[in-house]
């Protein structure tokens, strides 16, 4: 069983923060652009997995490499089949 986990690809994104703007801005946006978010350098960083939040953590600079430390997992939500739910009823 293991080692079909083995061979499951996910997703990682790090949200580092977020920002709204009017779309003419967005398609004006050429290289080198810079887009100011609504977090600082310290702010907790969200993880999401298959775009689902599963992690907070921090951003960890270390030379040219960036990283992210894990500081805390999310608990998974509880996923209620309409059995279940029948069940209980």
């Amino acid at each position: 069983m293991k080692a079909d986990l083995d061979h499951v690809k996910v997703e990682l994104t790090v949200v580092l923060g977020q920002t709204q703007m009017p779309i003419y801005k967005l398609l004006r946006m050429g290289r080198g652009a810079i887009i100011e978010l609504n977090a600082t350098e310290t702010d907790e960083v969200q993880i999401l997995a298959n775009n689902h939040p599963f992690a907070k953590g921090n951003v960890v600079v270390s030379g040219t490499k960036i990283s992210v430390e894990i500081t805390e997992m999310l608990k998974r939500p509880t996923v209620y089949s309409v059995e279940a739910i029948a069940q209980a009823a």
